[in-house]
């Protein structure tokens, strides 16, 4: 059995993927081999566990979904390339802090390829660039597993987050890839990602597929 299978998904419903990532979480056990789904998503607005109503300003005709990951509102669209990381914790013996450092290094080394210098803060999850917020995080963890993960900007419609206050922060900018080169394609980006993703995972045997 490979250490971990990466699932490229193109784009998928937010709802179904939401049910797919709480199942898989809830039917593993000490066997199942961990997964990363990337995907992207038709346009919606999740709002976190601890979110406050008053962040999400004007939604409009974009549906808005409580979920159960951390965090507050954020923005989903195509353009945006999303991870979810069905990690067993306990197994592989890292705590949660470990796999947000993970995540925040493998955003920031990918974007670096691509010439664009980025790091994340301290006091907010997520990564930066020039103080504008270009990658967001939101976990679960559920008996020492990890599901949701992370959203990447790369080449969206950026107009739907004035309509909120990102991850609740009143006028917070945000920001993409294609702001800084014309080129970005969310194809060319999942292959970076999930190459620093393996690479901070530390897996050496990975098994790549198309579709569930």
């Amino acid at each position: 059995m490979p250490d971990l299978i990466v699932r490229s998904l193109g784009q998928q419903p937010y709802p179904d993927t939401w049910e797919a990532m709480k199942s898989f979480t809830a039917d593993r056990n000490e066997h199942t081999t961990d997964e990363l789904w990337c995907l992207e998503h038709p346009r919606v607005y999740t709002q976190g566990q601890a979110g406050k109503p008053e962040h999400i300003l004007a939604p409009g005709d974009i549906p808005v979904i409580q979920v159960d990951r951390g965090g507050q509102v954020t923005y989903h669209g195509p353009g945006q390339l999303v991870v979810y990381l069905m990690i067993g914790l306990t197994r592989r013996k890292i705590g949660v802090r470990k796999l947000v450092d993970i995540i925040e290094q493998a955003i920031v080394g990918t974007l670096a390829e691509q010439g664009i210098s980025a790091a994340p803060r301290p006091d907010a999850p997520g990564v930066y660039v020039n103080g504008a917020k270009i990658a967001s995080l939101g976990l679960r963890v559920r008996r020492g597993c990890s599901f949701h993960g992370l959203a990447l900007n790369v080449c969206m419609d950026m107009e739907p987050f004035q309509r909120i206050n990102p991850c609740g922060y009143a006028g917070l900018a945000m920001c993409q890839t294609s702001d800084f080169v014309a080129s970005a394609s969310v194809e060319e980006t999942e292959k970076r990602l999930v190459a620093h993703l393996v690479a901070g995972l530390g897996d050496s045997s990975v098994s790549y597929c198309k579709g569930w």
